[in-house]
C-alpha cells in the first residue's frame, strides 16, 4: 500500500468509496488524441471571435451572480432543438454529467434504483454511487444490440426508479430504435420509472435515425439529455442540457446548487448556439471520417460495430493492448475500454484518421492483432 493511500484510508471516508480510483481516461501528450471522443476540428474562427466577444461582455458583470435561471441559454437551446420545445422544457448544467447527477439527486437516492444496459457509459454507476442510488444492470445481445421486447422485460423485472438508455451507445456507437425507448417507457409505468435517453452523440446520427425528442409529448417521465462537448466542440466549456416536461425541470431546481452555471459558461454556450450552422458543418466532416474508418476496418478483416456516433468501436483483436501500445508508439492514442478483443477510436480530422489507419495497417502486417 502506498503512503498516499495509507493517508487516504486514515480519513473517515465513506465505506463504499474505499479502494476506488478516480474516473478518467489517460491524458498523455501525444500528437493525435483519438481516445475520448472529442471534436478534434476545434472551433471555427468566426465562432471563437463570437465567444470572446460574448465573454468580454459577461466579464463586465462578474461582480454579480449570474442569471440563476440561465434564461437566454434555455431560449437558445429550445430554439436549437426544435420539436415545439420551449424554455420551460430545458435544463442545463456543467456538462451532461451534472445534468445526469441532478436527475439522480431528484429521482434516485437511498432506497432507490437506477438501471442501464452495459456495456454503456461508465459514468452511470459512478453517478449512482455518488447519490446513494443502487445501480443494477440489464444485458444486451452478443452483438451489443437491445430489442424492445428484451429491454421491456428486464425493466419490468427490475422495476427501477431511473433507466438510462444511451443512444448512440458509448462505447459501442450503436443507436437504439424509438421502439426500444417506447417499450421501456411503457414497461416502467408500474414503477413510475424516469427514462433518460442519453443522446450525447445525437448530432452524429446517420440520416434518417430519429431522436427521442420526437417522443417527449405526452410522456412526463421521459428525459432526453444532450451535450455541447461533442458536436459543438465545447468539451472544455462543460455545457450539457436536457429536454423534458416542465415539471421535470421544476424537480431539478430543488437539487441544483445556487447559480450553478457561471456567467462565463452561459455566455460561451449562447454564442456557440448563435453559430450552430458553422459548428455543425464540422459534424458532417466527422461523419465522413467515421464511415471511412468503418469501411476500412472491415477491409482489414476487423469487426467494427455500426456507429451513429463520432467514434468507432471495433473487435476481432487477439491482443488489443499490444495494438493500443503500437498505435501509441506512433503518437496515436485510442481508447482501451476494457472489453476483451476490442478498442475504440474517435473519428478525427482527415489527416488524423489517415495516420491512425496507416499505423493500424503496419501493425496488422507485423502480426499484431
Amino acid at each position: 500500500m502506498t503512503e498516499q493511500l495509507e493517508r487516504l484510508n486514515r480519513l473517515p471516508l465513506r465505506d463504499d468509496l474505499r479502494g476506488l480510483t478516480p474516473y478518467g481516461a489517460p491524458q498523455l501528450e501525444v500528437p493525435i488524441l483519438l481516445n475520448v471522443n472529442e471534436n478534434t476540428h476545434g472551433l471555427p474562427e468566426q465562432v471563437r471571435k463570437a465567444i470572446v466577444a460574448s465573454v468580454e461582455q459577461a466579464v463586465a458583470g462578474l461582480n454579480r451572480y449570474p442569471d440563476r435561471e440561465f434564461t437566454e441559454l434555455r431560449e437558445r437551446l429550445a430554439g436549437y432543438l426544435g420539436h415545439g420545445l420551449t424554455p420551460e422544457n430545458i435544463w442545463a448544467g456543467n456538462g451532461s454529467n451534472e445534468v445526469l447527477q441532478h436527475i439522480l439527486q431528484a429521482f434516485g437516492g437511498p432506497g432507490r434504483t437506477a438501471m442501464s444496459f452495459p456495456p454503456t457509459y461508465s459514468m452511470y454507476p459512478l453517478l449512482a454511487s455518488g447519490t446513494g442510488t443502487r445501480y443494477v444492470t440489464g444485458v444486451r445481445s452478443d452483438d451489443f444490440t437491445l430489442t424492445p421486447e428484451s429491454a421491456a422485460e428486464q425493466v419490468r423485472e427490475q422495476a427501477p426508479n431511473i433507466v438510462f438508455l444511451c443512444t448512440p451507445n458509448n462505447p459501442t456507437g450503436t443507436a437504439l430504435s424509438l421502439e426500444v425507448v417506447k417499450a421501456v417507457y411503457e414497461a416502467g409505468e408500474a414503477s413510475s420509472s424516469i427514462v433518460v435517453v442519453d443522446e450525447a452523440y445525437g448530432e452524429f446520427f446517420h440520416a434518417g435515425t430519429p431522436s427521442a425528442l420526437e417522443l417527449l409529448p405526452g410522456r412526463e417521465r421521459l428525459i432526453v439529455s444532450r451535450t455541447m462537448s461533442k458536436a459543438f466542440a465545447l468539451a472544455g466549456a462543460r455545457v450539457g442540457y436536457m429536454a423534458a416536461a416542465p415539471e421535470v425541470t421544476d424537480a431539478l431546481r430543488l437539487v441544483r446548487l445556487p447559480y450553478h452555471l457561471s456567467a462565463i459558461t452561459q455566455a460561451t454556450a449562447s454564442a456557440a448556439l448563435e453559430h450552430a450552422d458553422a459548428l455543425l458543418a464540422n459534424v458532417e466532416a466527422i461523419k465522413i471520417q467515421r464511415d471511412r474508418i468503418v469501411a476500412e476496418l472491415q477491409e482489414l478483416g476487423l469487426k467494427p460495430a455500426p456507429s451513429d456516433a463520432n467514434f468507432v468501436f471495433f473487435g476481432g483483436l487477439e491482443d488489443p493492448h499490444a495494438l493500443w501500445e503500437g498505435l501509441l508508439e506512433a503518437g496515436v492514442l485510442v481508447r482501451d475500454v476494457g472489453i476483451p478483443g476490442h478498442l475504440r477510436v474517435t473519428a478525427g480530422t482527415e489527416p488524423e484518421t489517415s495516420a491512425f489507419l496507416a499505423r493500424l495497417r503496419e501493425l496488422l502486417a507485423a502480426g499484431i492483432r
